[in-house]
C-alpha cells in the first residue's frame, strides 16, 4: 500500500499580532513597546476615553485635588495674602474643576500616542471567545470580533464594594464615585486606612471637613518605616482627624441628613456621606475567563510568570489585574517587560526591587528600600541619618518646613539601603537616594552625599546633611 503523503500544516492567519484589553499605564506600555517592534496590535477600551482608571479615577484624580488643596492651606497660612480679609473658602466642587482639566488634558495626549503609533482602537466590553478570539460589545449592543496571536489583559482594578452596602445612596461612595460628589460636606467618615483613605482624609480635612478615619488594622501603613508611619499618625491627630484603629463596620443606617456607620465594638459614627476605601477587586469578572481555562482569585487577581504570562501560553496580563505592587509606576514597566518577552520570545529584564512608594497625604510619604524594622529583623549593622526639614534654607523660604529625611546605611560598606521621606515634594526627592542605590562596583555609598555639591538652597540639600549626620555617628 502506498505511503500516503503528509499533509501540510497551513499556518494560522490573525488579525493582529497582540490585542491589549485595557489603556491604562499596563496596557499603554504594552501596546507602545509592541508597536515600535513592528507589531500589529490592537487595543480595547471599555470607556469614551483612553487612560484607564489611573487617568479618569485614581492617580491623576486624586493627586490633582491634593495639590489644590494643599496650595489652598498654603496660602491660608501665607500672611502676604491675608492682609485685612478673610481667605476665601474653597468646596470639592470647586477643586473638581482643576482636576477635571488635568484629566482632559492627560486622556487627550494619551490618545495621540495611540495616533502616532497607528495602533488601532477600538471601544466597547471585551471577553475572551478563545484564547486567540476576543469578541467586543459596544454600547448599541452590536459585536464584534478580533483574532490575534498574543492578548494582554490590562484590565487594571476598581474600588472593593462590601457586601451589604447600598452604593446606589447619595451618601455612600468609593473612590471612583467620591469624584461625582456635588454637596460640601462638614463631617466625612472614611472606611479603611489604606494609602488611598489617607489621601482622601488629607483632602477632606485640608478643605475644613471634620474627619473620622477608621482603620481596620492597629497602626496606619504598616508597611512603611514606622517613624515615617508614626509622623503621619501625628501630624493628623495634630490637626484634627480622628483615627479609629482596630474597628470593623457592622452595618450602615442611612437617613435624610446624614449617615451612621454601626462598628462591630458598639461605635457609632455620624457623617455627612461615608467614602468606602478598603481595597480594590481586579476588572476580571466581564473577561469570561473560563472560555480559555483561566481563574481569578477572589479579589479578581490573575497570576502570572516573571514575564507577566499567564498559565495560558499566549495570554498574558499586567498592571492593577496582577495584584501587587498596584503602581501606575510600575504598571508601566510591566508592560514593557511584557512586550519585549512577546516581541523576542525571551526576555532578561525584570522588574526592579527596590520600588519606591510614594504616597500623596498632606504631607507627603514616599520611600525606597528597607524599613528600619526589616534591617533589625535581619540583623543587618546599620545605622541612620537624618535632617529635618525646619533646618533647611529652602524649607524655611517656601514656609515647608514639616518633614524630615531619614537614610538608613550599612555601618561598614556604607551602602545606601533605604530611604525614608516625609514632607512636602516627598515622592521627589526620594529619587535621588534611589538613583544611588541602584549604582553597581561599588557607586551605592552614602559618601556620595557628603563628596557632591548640591544647589544651595534646595530640598536636594537634606541629603547632604543626612549623610553628615549619619556619618558622625560611626565610630571604631
Amino acid at each position: 500500500m502506498a505511503k500516503q503523503p503528509e499533509k501540510k500544516k497551513v499556518p494560522v492567519s490573525y488579525q493582529y499580532d497582540a490585542i491589549i484589553i485595557g489603556t491604562g499605564p499596563g496596557g499603554e506600555g504594552t501596546a507602545m513597546n509592541l508597536s515600535k517592534s513592528n507589531k500589529k496590535v490592537a487595543v480595547i477600551e471599555r470607556q469614551t476615553a483612553v487612560g484607564g482608571g489611573c487617568v479618569h479615577w485614581g492617580t491623576i484624580p486624586s493627586k490633582a485635588l491634593r495639590h489644590s488643596v494643599s496650595r489652598y492651606i498654603e496660602y491660608k497660612a501665607n500672611p502676604l495674602f491675608n492682609v485685612g480679609e478673610r481667605p476665601v473658602r474653597l468646596t470639592f466642587p470647586d477643586i473638581l474643576r482643576h482636576a477635571s482639566s488635568v484629566i482632559s488634558k492627560q486622556s487627550n495626549l494619551r490618545s495621540s500616542f495611540y495616533d502616532r503609533n497607528r495602533i488601532h482602537m477600538f471601544q466597547g466590553d471585551a471577553s475572551f471567545v478563545d484564547k486567540h478570539t476576543i469578541e467586543i460589545r459596544r454600547n448599541d449592543g452590536s459585536t464584534e470580533r478580533l483574532t490575534a496571536q498574543t492578548i494582554v489583559i490590562a484590565t487594571g482594578s476598581r474600588p472593593y464594594r462590601p457586601p451589604g452596602v447600598d452604593f446606589t445612596h447619595s451618601r455612600i461612595y468609593e473612590s471612583d464615585t467620591i469624584l461625582g460628589l456635588e454637596h460640601d460636606p462638614h463631617r466625612v467618615l472614611i472606611y479603611g486606612a489604606g494609602v488611598i483613605g489617607c489621601e482622601y482624609a488629607s483632602i477632606f480635612k485640608g478643605l475644613g471637613a471634620k474627619v473620622d478615619l477608621v482603620n481596620t488594622r492597629d497602626r496606619l501603613l504598616a508597611f512603611m518605616d514606622a517613624e515615617i508611619s508614626d509622623a503621619l499618625s501625628y501630624h493628623f491627630w495634630n490637626s484634627g482627624i480622628v483615627i479609629r484603629h482596630n474597628e470593623e463596620f457592622d452595618r450602615i443606617e442611612t437617613r435624610d441628613d446624614c449617615v451612621v456607620m454601626h462598628l462591630k465594638s458598639g461605635k457609632r459614627v455620624k457623617a455627612d456621606c461615608i467614602l468606602f476605601a478598603n481595597g480594590r477587586t481586579g476588572n476580571t469578572d466581564t473577561l469570561n475567563l473560563e472560555a480559555i481555562g483561566l481563574k481569578a482569585d477572589s479579589r479578581g487577581q490573575i497570576k502570572v510568570n516573571e514575564t507577566y504570562q499567564t498559565e495560558v501560553d499566549n495570554v498574558y496580563a499586567v498592571g492593577d489585574v496582577i495584584g501587587y505592587p498596584s503602581l501606575a509606576s510600575a504598571a508601566f514597566d510591566q508592560g514593557r517587560i511584557a512586550a519585549d518577552a512577546i516581541a523576542s520570545g525571551n526576555c532578561d529584564e525584570k522588574l526592579i526591587i527596590d520600588i519606591p512608594a510614594g504616597i500623596y497625604t498632606i504631607p507627603e510619604m514616599s520611600s525606597v528600600g528597607k524599613t528600619e524594622q526589616q534591617l533589625t529583623a535581619a540583623k543587618v549593622p546599620y545605622e541612620v541619618g537624618r535632617a529635618q526639614f525646619k533646618h533647611l534654607a529652602r524649607a524655611q523660604i517656601a514656609g515647608t518646613d514639616v518633614g524630615s529625611l531619614k537614610i538608613l546605611f550599612h555601618t561598614e560598606t556604607k551602602e545606601v539601603l533605604g530611604v525614608h521621606c516625609f514632607g512636602e515634594r516627598a515622592s521627589e526627592i526620594v529619587h535621588i537616594g534611589q538613583a544611588i542605590m541602584e549604582q553597581k562596583n561599588g557607586g551605592n555609598t552614602i559618601d556620595y552625599f557628603v563628596n557632591t555639591t548640591f544647589n544651595y538652597p534646595t530640598m536636594a540639600e537634606a541629603y547632604r546633611v543626612a549623610a553628615l549626620n549619619g556619618l558622625n555617628r560611626l565610630f571604631k
